[in-house]
């Protein structure tokens, strides 16, 4: 199966963040069958402290890429798919046009399967979020990644303050809504807490709480290894104060596993979210 996924991507000139972002669950998604398709390319126009993702200028747009991403997805007979991207901010919508196109042609060619999203903050304007609300995914995910007093270094360019109005925004138009954060690059204790609550006050509905690993020596340290303990004990604090769905482990990432996830929310895929 990992051949059969590596040939479909490569075949499609897709991109994954599986490869991008040098994802430790590659090799395990990928013999299952599944891969999350990163699309508006392969260059990031922000220089995150985490990712591993390529940061410059992107010079071109790949307008056919909808339709290869739908054509790609529809030969894996996925269920569930999980879409994500770079920052695209020299772009006057984010990439939002892009997102929009793609969403409908995933759902246009495999009328099943249900969707999820993860997106960036499109600088909180709530015109270009709207443009990919309405194409209808059935799951909107926008990583708030660590807390308030980390999120400088961690996202210089993104704000934590943005990114929890951009999950309001999206769980009041009726969306589906899910964030994550990554623990051990420098938080304490109580900080995460205060996140946890403050992403549950923002609507958001499924959370995933993973170790941060440093891709290479140019990014941030590892502050800390989470021990499963602990990450257990903050699955047991984020059901407590509302999430519906929650993974937390070492290994999770924001889609690992994301068909299982979306499975505990009543009534998943069983109709069109509302916008």
């Amino acid at each position: 199966m990992f051949a059969e996924v590596r040939r479909i991507v490569e075949g499609h000139e897709l991109h994954t963040v599986c490869q991008s972002a040098e994802c430790p669950n590659m090799g395990e998604c990928w013999a299952r069958g599944t891969a999350t398709f990163m699309i508006l390319g392969n260059v990031c126009t922000r220089a995150c402290g985490f990712c591993a993702v390529a940061t410059g200028l992107p010079t071109e747009l790949d307008r056919d890429e909808p339709g290869r991403v739908a054509e790609a997805v529809a030969l894996m007979r996925l269920r569930h798919c999980v879409i994500t991207s770079v920052n695209r901010d020299e772009l006057s919508d984010g990439g939002a046009g892009i997102w929009a196109q793609t969403i409908r042609a995933v759902k246009s060619a495999s009328p099943s399967l249900t969707l999820e999203t993860l997106t960036g903050d499109f600088k909180g304007r709530r015109e270009h979020l709207d443009q990919v609300l309405e194409a209808g995914p059935d799951i909107y995910n926008h990583n708030l990644e660590t807390v308030e007093r980390m999120s400088r270094a961690v996202r210089p360019q993104a704000s934590y303050e943005r990114s929890l109005r951009v999950l309001s925004w999206a769980a009041d138009r009726g969306a589906l809504t899910k964030s994550g954060l990554m623990l051990g690059i420098g938080e304490r204790r109580s900080e995460i807490g205060d996140s946890l609550r403050r992403l549950r006050d923002a609507g958001v509905r499924i959370l995933t709480l993973g170790q941060y690993l440093q891709p290479g020596k140019q990014y941030l340290p590892v502050d800390r290894w989470v021990t499963p303990e602990e990450f257990a004990e903050w699955k047991g604090f984020a059901e407590g104060i509302g999430f519906e769905s929650v993974a937390s482990g070492p290994m999770v990432r924001s889609s690992y596993h994301a068909d299982e996830s979306a499975r505990v929310i009543p009534g998943f895929g069983t109709a069109a979210p509302k916008h």
